[in-house]
């Protein structure tokens, strides 16, 4: 049961930072609520999968967050949160590949666990 919630809230909450309309504040508290419920799935190998297809529709998204911001000319206020968006999409990005990475560093050592160490700075 912990599984299905924990995936559910990491559907949730990436859904929440795709959006456009969140305060620094928020997009920041919720990045920290993200990153909390990927690390409570490091504790178990068969979610590589899962965060792995997430990080995939990320690329997807970061791409067509892209081809929007790129479709709106210099200078437009459409631009301007197109940029915006695509920003957003790029940090929630970098957590779900460094996510991956770390992942996939535990499975490649024996015995391993995920390094929490220093996080980037990322959250904006």
């Amino acid at each position: 049961m912990h599984r299905f919630i924990a995936r559910a809230n990491v559907d949730h909450f990436i859904g929440l930072l795709t959006g456009n309309d969140l305060t620094p504040d928020k997009r920041t508290n919720i990045t920290k609520l993200l990153i909390a419920e990927l690390d409570q799935l490091a504790h178990d190998l068969e979610h590589l999968e899962f965060v792995e297809k997430k990080a995939s529709e990320g690329r997807n998204r970061v791409s067509q967050a892209r081809d929007i911001r790129d479709g709106h000319p210099f200078g437009t206020i459409q631009r301007e949160h197109a940029e915006t968006l695509l920003v957003s999409c790029e940090n929630l990005q970098t957590v779900l590949e460094d996510f991956c990475h770390r992942l996939r560093a535990k499975i490649n050592s024996p015995g391993g666990t995920i390094s929490t160490g220093p996080r980037r700075n990322l959250i904006h």
